[in-house]
């Protein structure tokens, strides 16, 4: 399993969107800018973001996208899958056909770790991701942030 840029890049602008919770909409131009991030790349996540209802969209001035619930209600998983990550590291996608049809010897191994992936993404939110950067930043949320991609 590989978390390829279109899961670093939609987690890392879910990010941007999450420190501007509530507050007002943010467009792609801005999360472009602060986080380093192609204009057209963020309108294709966005579109996929948007169809999954993880974030809601508003037209014209003062117009851009919001989160659509709680950065606290949001996982790393949701945003992961909404862009269509796969979250597998077996070869056969959890079927259990990897091997001629049949399941291979160390299937259960990979399925294991593949549970434990969606398992730990899963208990990752986005609003403890942003608590614990501004934490360690001495809780400046006034200044840019820029969310590194992992990796």
């Amino acid at each position: 399993m590989r978390l390829t840029t279109k899961g670093r890049y939609a987690v890392t602008a879910m990010l941007d969107l999450s420190l501007n919770y509530g507050i007002r909409p943010i467009t792609l131009a801005d999360i472009s800018d602060r986080q380093g991030i192609s204009l057209s790349y963020l309108e294709q996540l966005f579109a996929n973001l948007r169809r999954q209802g993880l974030v809601i969209s508003s037209r014209g001035p003062g117009g851009g996208y919001r989160l659509s619930r709680s950065a606290d209600e949001v996982t790393v998983l949701d945003v992961v899958s909404a862009v269509d990550e796969k979250v597998d590291a077996t070869r056969c996608e959890g079927k259990g056909n990897c091997d001629n049809g049949e399941q291979c010897l160390s299937h259960e191994i990979w399925q294991s770790l593949s549970d434990q992936i969606r398992l730990y993404l899963s208990s990752i939110t986005l609003g403890q991701v942003v608590k614990d950067h501004k934490a360690k930043n001495n809780g400046d949320g006034e200044k840019v942030i820029k969310f590194e991609a992992m990796g």
